[in-house]
């Protein structure tokens, strides 16, 4: 049998599923830090942090020793039996989780981590009806998919029963015509009035991401996390937080939950944990931990508590603390975004930019006042981007926006930062340029998908 060697591009699609979104034309070769390469040689700055989980970096030589340790001890263990490293990492997050959140379970997918909170608080409450946030991503599986409205949706059937939504807190595009640049949380009383009407009375939970990232990098406003947790009280619901993407460094913080200093009553963490192996969680409070035991809480998968990634997690953390990446990422995030500022003080195009830490949204319109979302620059520029050796990752959706949502490591340099703004710069004043030149022939939904993809868990 003769191996595959250095596919050409046109070829190595023939053996693969295509399963949504962009993919770049060439093999890529390796990964260093903040940088790719291809087998073409082209060195590429990743600010995507891969798909949003190598935070440190990519294979960070704390990452890639802490994988050679565990190919000295256990790769993988029958699900029943637990390996100290897991023991080792819910002592560890156990100490920087807000209380009375104390207690963890490990899995592989951030999907899979909502799809347990689901169903703990399903049996905790006796409930069955789950509202999540516009623009929100939780996962692709069943129940996390059916609380995901980022994502597209149609062709599948029926979502699972007793899905419902919020509008999302969006000043820039308020959901329900109301607000422009200041939220006053209309979006918030109308969705729960809207809920109400059709709840059958069997409420279980509301599951929010606290920046909005899949659906355009949306930051609630001050309070929004206060009232939306007095809501789910009224109603007897728990809330539950997903910091797939906010956990662990990327505003700044160990968690956004402290950050806001509310305690949700679950929190699901994932991609920001495993240093690029795939490992997610799920904490929650004794109380709750107790209670869905005694009703027979079953969540048992070929890799739950898996020695392996349990033992990165632990080396990612201590990264973390280690090199401390918490006044980091500040630090960066303060300095790419003044980076942004200046570039939109010279782009009309640049309508709106948000944001915490390193997780950063740029919004693309035809005119300020207007606010029509600019599609087709969105797409041209971010092919230039990646042309010029920068991938950054656009979220597009029909009438909400078409916004780059730019995430580099925690590891990321100054002059990282500085080689992006340029490749930005470029890119935008070019395809401005030869858009200006040439009369329009396609439209933006002939550009690219609406969703842009990019987000799968």
């Amino acid at each position: 049998m003769t191996m595959p060697g250095h596919e050409a591009a046109a070829d190595f699609r023939e053996h693969l599923i295509r399963y949504g979104g962009d993919t770049y034309p060439e093999i890529v070769e390796k990964a260093r830090g903040c940088y790719v390469w291809d087998a073409a040689g082209r060195k590429i700055l990743d600010f995507t942090s891969g798909q949003m989980c190598a935070t440190v970096g990519h294979n960070h030589p704390n990452i890639v020793a802490a994988i050679k340790r565990s190919c000295d001890t256990a790769l993988h263990l029958f699900s029943g039996m637990i390996p100290r490293s897991v023991v080792q990492l819910a002592e560890a997050i156990a100490r920087i989780v807000p209380e009375p959140l104390r207690k963890s379970m490990f899995v592989s997918t951030g999907s899979e981590s909502n799809e347990a909170a689901i169903k703990m608080a399903k049996l905790c409450t006796g409930g069955f009806e789950v509202v999540g946030l516009g623009g929100s991503w939780h996962g692709v599986t069943g129940g996390a998919g059916s609380i995901s409205f980022a994502s597209d949706r149609k062709g599948y059937g029926p979502a699972m029963p007793g899905t419902f939504v919020l509008p999302e807190p969006n000043a820039y595009r308020c959901p329900v015509r109301h607000c422009r640049d200041h939220c006053d949380r209309t979006c918030m009383k109308v969705g729960f009035e809207l809920y109400d009407m059709q709840s059958t009375g069997a409420r279980a939970a509301v599951i929010a991401e606290p920046v909005i990232s899949a659906g355009g990098v949306i930051v609630p406003p001050a309070g929004y996390f206060d009232a939306l947790r007095e809501e789910t009280r009224k109603r007897g619901m728990l809330l539950i937080f997903d910091e797939a993407q906010t956990a662990f460094g990327r505003l700044g913080h160990w968690f956004a939950a402290s950050q806001l200093d509310l305690t949700p009553d679950i929190l699901t963490v994932s991609k920001t944990l495993g240093g690029g192996i795939p490992l997610a969680g799920v904490v929650t409070s004794d109380a709750i931990e107790e209670t869905c035991h005694r009703r027979g809480f079953a969540f048992y998968t070929s890799h739950v508590s898996d020695p392996l990634p349990a033992t990165v997690g632990l080396a990612v953390l201590e990264t973390i603390e280690g090199e401390r990446l918490l006044a980091r990422s500040r630090e960066m995030g303060d300095y790419l975004a003044a980076g942004l500022a200046e570039l939109q003080s010279r782009h009309e195009e640049i309508g709106d930019l948000r944001g915490l830490g390193l997780l950063c949204g740029v919004e693309l319109v035809k005119d300020r006042e207007g606010r029509e979302p600019h599609h087709e620059l969105g797409a041209m520029t971010t092919r230039r981007c990646l042309e010029l050796g920068l991938s950054m990752n656009i979220r597009r959706r029909p009438e909400r926006g078409s916004v780059w949502r730019i995430a580099p490591p925690l590891t990321v340099e100054r002059e990282d930062i500085d080689l992006a703004m340029a490749i930005f710069d470029q890119a935008l004043t070019e395809m401005k340029g030869a858009m200006a030149r040439q009369p329009r022939t396609t439209s933006p939904a002939e550009v690219s998908p609406p969703d842009g993809g990019g987000a799968a868990r």
